[in-house]
């Protein structure tokens, strides 16, 4: 098996845009109301540092194939950050802060997609 070179994780867009969506994420949860609400707050988080982690570690792995299966780990997050986002919208927690959050998610699927397929076709 031969090792994939690839680029510095930090460098690659994807993962800086959800590195932001992290810290965004962190900012719109250490607020009332939701600052109370732990298990749900402490979820939310879990699942935006996931996405970043996820795709941070794919590109440390041995092969494409290996990255390409924690890109869509961190699409699977970020599945479950977005559904959390709209559960909170509900329940009035990201009032202010839902429209960007969303955009931001569908911005980050849109670029994991975009990878996921780039990479699939240089493996063959």
């Amino acid at each position: 098996m031969i090792k994939v070179s690839r680029v510095d994780f930090s460098k690659l867009n994807v993962w800086n845009e959800a590195k932001a969506l992290a810290v965004d994420i962190y900012k719109s949860t250490n607020k009332e109301p939701v600052l109370r609400d732990f298990s749900f707050r402490d979820q939310v988080r879990r699942a935006a540092v996931s996405v970043a982690s996820n795709i941070a570690e794919g590109n440390d792995r041995e092969t494409t194939r290996e990255f390409i299966r924690f890109l869509y780990i961190a699409k699977g997050s970020l599945a479950e950050l977005m559904t959390q986002i709209e559960i909170g919208k509900e329940i009035g927690y990201f009032n202010d802060d839902y429209e960007a959050l969303k955009s931001s998610c569908i911005k980050i699927g849109n670029m994991l997609g975009a990878f996921i397929k780039t990479l699939k076709a240089q493996e063959k």
